[in-house]
């Protein structure tokens, strides 16, 4: 953040995207309708979190952080969508907030299932306050960097700590996998003309990121699904015989 010159929020080309075609009266409509995966994969997560008995989630702060993240990706279905219909600086924020609270989530979730409850959960208060805080320095300061350096943290930390940390379930590839995801979501963002050129013009690299994130999101679904408790972590037996 500190080594990169100054991105400005009102810079007219963050809401100039390469596929700007209008179909039945939807303007920029793949940009648009790409969102809709966002709210069949959030809706159907926030349910099974708070269902309780679907996914495999030992931890109340589990519980916290998975249907925190599933309520963040629900409202990014709707906030993405009204941004894309008129992209400008104060829609943005609609676009921009739900996916820092997902992140910051997701990276809690992750850390109650490696380092223990106590730490998970200090750092989602941590990571909640940052992203709001980063909304908020773009809007006063102008600048985006701190956005940009906060969505870049956990695509780089979740991989180097599975490596470092035990897992407590099984199936965590699917960490890996998802981070992959997004990673890849973020490429085809920065590439959105080249990749609409590419293709001739059929979706664009910005649309692509949509679906590749949603992917991601069906990856972590899918794990919660299907994994098991490999071991209890010391801290987890806390208050059991």
């Amino acid at each position: 953040m500190f080594i990169t010159p100054k991105v400005p929020l009102n810079s007219f080309r963050h809401h100039v995207f390469a596929d700007k075609r209008n179909f039945m009266g939807v303007p920029n409509t793949l940009n648009v309708m790409t969102n809709f995966p966002f709210l069949i994969i959030g809706v159907l997560g926030f349910v099974l979190c708070i269902g309780g008995s679907f996914f495999n989630i030992s931890l109340k702060g589990e519980i916290w952080g998975w249907t925190l993240f599933y309520a963040s990706i629900s409202s990014l279905a709707f906030g993405s969508a009204f941004y894309h219909l008129k992209p400008d600086d104060n829609r943005m924020i609609f676009d921009t907030l739900p996916i820092m609270t997902a992140y910051s989530s997701l990276f809690s979730s992750f850390l109650v299932e490696r380092a223990g409850e106590t730490v998970g959960l200090s750092c989602l208060v941590l990571l909640l306050f940052i992203s709001f805080l980063s909304v908020g320095y773009a809007r006063v300061f102008n600048d985006l960097r701190l956005c940009m350096t906060f969505q870049l943290i956990p695509c780089l930390a979740i991989p180097v700590m599975a490596v470092l940390l035990p897992p407590k379930y099984t199936h965590s590839k699917f960490w890996l996998c998802a981070t992959a995801a997004y990673a890849i979501a973020e490429i085809e963002g920065l590439a959105d003309n080249k990749i609409y050129n590419a293709n001739r013009y059929i979706i664009s690299g910005h649309s692509l990121g949509h679906l590749c994130r949603a992917l991601a999101t069906v990856l972590l679904t899918v794990m919660l699904l299907n994994r098991s408790i490999r071991f209890h972590r010391l801290g987890d037996l806390k208050g059991h015989p």
